[in-house]
């Protein structure tokens, strides 16, 4: 490769009534080549945000689950490097440059981990369980899928070497208690389907622990009350998304008999 050119990219989104995100999003990505926004048929005006942009592909696509909707996405990405990002995320302009640098020179990596700064509103949260997060974000789509064996948290397989960026990105994940209730319980129904469809039954020892356990680990182990009320906050409610997969999983059985 050309050390002096820099390989198109394709920057791909998947929606479902993101409006009040996708306008500040989209405008954050004029250095794409590529922009394609796979939509779950919003209901709300993310497609006329959307179509607004010039640059901006937006086809709609029936929701199954992420990380069939993901694969789907990278299909219809005509560039081999593949930047994911949710509606909720954002570029630093330092991130930015560290992407287009790690296409231009990179020659050994197939897919970079992105840490995560975790927004609760316009704040930083530095507790919580949330100080480790990274996921795949920036990829060859010739060396990469996601498995479809996950409905909801996809995993990304990687064939080849990987690598974690500098630059972290800002994660606006809670706007407020309902929407972010809503997200930890739809997270959680997808999450029981996933086990539901593994055959692992539902067991009432863990549908009283582990709902416990979550918040009592993330809240002092990993130091949640360092976060004040927000960190009270996130820990109740990702420990909730645990108590409705294992309520939900015991629904799914209780159906089948």
């Amino acid at each position: 490769m050309d050390s002096k050119s820099t390989p198109n990219l394709s920057v791909l989104i998947i929606t479902l009534n993101e409006e009040n995100q996708m306008k500040a999003l989209l405008a954050n990505l004029d250095f794409a080549d590529e922009i394609i926004v796979v939509d779950s048929f919003s209901s709300d005006n993310t497609e006329a945000i959307c179509k607004s942009f010039e640059k901006v592909k937006f086809i709609q696509n029936k929701f199954e689950n992420y990380s069939s909707q993901r694969n789907f996405a990278i299909e219809q990405a005509k560039n081999d490097w593949i930047l994911f990002l949710d509606a909720d995320e954002r570029l630093t302009p330092e991130l930015k440059n560290e992407i287009l640098n790690t296409i231009r020179f990179n020659k050994t990596y197939a897919a970079f981990f992105f840490y995560r700064t975790f927004m609760f509103k316009n704040r930083v949260l530095h507790f919580s369980g949330l100080q480790t997060d990274k996921i795949f974000r920036l990829f060859d789509k010739n060396f990469a899928k996601y498995t479809t064996d996950r409905l909801v948290h996809e995993k990304l397989t990687v064939t080849g070497k990987t690598d974690v960026f500098k630059n972290k990105l800002i994660h606006y994940s809670y706007s407020d208690y309902k929407c972010y209730k809503s997200k930890t319980t739809r997270y959680g129904k997808l999450k029981a389907q996933e086990k539901f469809i593994k055959n692992q039954k539902p067991s009432i020892l863990l549908q009283i622990l582990h709902p416990s356990y979550n918040f009592l680990y993330n809240y002092f182990v990993r130091l949640g009350f360092l976060d004040g009320k927000k960190g009270l906050i996130i820990c109740y409610l990702n420990a909730y998304g645990v108590h409705i997969r294992h309520q939900e999983l015991k629904k799914l059985w209780n159906k089948g008999q």
